[in-house]
């Protein structure tokens, strides 16, 4: 039976033309995947007026969490900084804290935002609420030395995307059931929500070679549910199982339509609205997984992460005098790129 899809946006699909693709996950090419070299912190603070530290937290069971904190470089602070606690992607086997932290520290930029990014312990070594849990210790520390960090402990923001943001939604509902730390908003980017694979956009990127196919989300899943049988899957790791999705915070879900995760999210979208909270959805024609943390410069990129952009000014507030002028020039240029036809990529 042929299986129809929508397809790829045009100047990403071009893009895509000629990248090694798989269609499958499997031990020993993660195993290759892992040994990659990530991003140096050094290329992330080029031209950047940020300053680093990283800290240590110590979960439950003993082990030692890894926190990088990136901070606005300034004289002095006139009021506390919203925070973005930033959840990496990777399918909850592969990546590491500063995987994809371009997005975050555009807000950082942008707002003066704290960035606060956590390395969670990854699967198939740390399984079943593992990952989350050392999400909710990074997240308390940074609550409690919120006055050391210079943030505003009332505009703590969880984001992440992708396996971090399926992360994030299961933080957000771990602080809530728990009494805290307090969230004022939960920005969920393509996230990885629903263990059980069954939604038609997962059947739709089955088969064939993909940035995300269902194969590879059931090599993920897989890996992080260990033994646990379908029954026993807690919410916290599965966020699409919750029964009750009332009281969460402001909540922001986009995702592609050409991608395995599009159903789910759209699906828990509707869920917090029927549970009386605000979420605010968008679903990018002819993105496929992670197409804006691949690809930033396409149109349809620039779009989504100006749209997050917009939804965070007025989440956190106004970004300062000097910033608002900042981001009101490069929008008017991205907005003058946009509409310029580019000769070389005319058809």
């Amino acid at each position: 039976m042929t299986v129809t899809r929508p397809g790829v946006d045009p100047e990403l699909r071009a893009l895509l033309a000629g990248v090694p693709l798989s269609s499958d996950l499997n031990p020993e090419l993660l195993a290759q995947i892992r040994q990659m070299p990530g991003t140096p912190v050094e290329a992330l603070l080029d031209g950047r007026a940020a300053d680093v530290r990283d800290v240590t937290v110590a979960s439950p069971d003993g082990a030692r969490i890894p926190l990088s904190i990136f901070s606005p470089r300034r004289a002095e602070r006139v009021t506390a900084a919203p925070c973005v606690y930033w959840l990496h992607g990777g399918g909850m086997v592969m990546g590491d804290r500063f995987s994809q932290i371009d997005i975050p520290l555009e807000w950082l930029d942008r707002f003066g935002a704290v960035v606060v990014t956590v390395e969670y312990r990854l699967a198939p070594e740390a399984t079943g609420t593992t990952p989350v849990e050392d999400c909710f210790q990074g997240l308390r520390w940074t609550a409690e030395h919120a006055a050391e960090l210079g943030i505003d402990p009332d505009r703590i923001i969880v984001a992440g995307i992708s396996a971090g943001g399926g992360l994030a939604a299961g933080l957000t509902l771990l602080a809530r059931d728990r009494g805290g730390p307090a969230i004022a908003a939960q920005m969920l980017i393509c996230p990885m929500l629903d263990h059980r694979n069954a939604t038609t956009s997962s059947r739709q990127y089955s088969g064939e070679p993909g940035v995300w196919t269902r194969e590879m989300n059931e090599f993920g899943w897989r890996s992080v549910l260990g033994d646990l049988g379908d029954a026993d899957v807690p919410a916290y790791v599965s966020p699409a199982v919750a029964e009750d999705l009332a009281g969460l915070p402001a909540t922001y879900i986009d995702a592609g339509t050409a991608e395995v995760f599009r159903d789910e999210d759209v699906a828990y979208a509707t869920r917090i609205w029927a549970a009386g909270g605000q979420a605010e959805l968008h679903v990018w024609a002819g993105g496929f997984h992670g197409f804006d943390a691949l690809y930033p410069h396409t149109r349809v990129s620039a779009a989504a992460r100006r749209a997050r952009t917009n939804w965070l000014t007025r989440v956190v507030g106004s970004p300062t005098s000097e910033t608002a002028s900042e981001t009101a020039s490069e929008t008017a240029s991205e907005t003058a790129s946009e509409l310029t036809p580019d000769p070389e990529g005319a058809s």
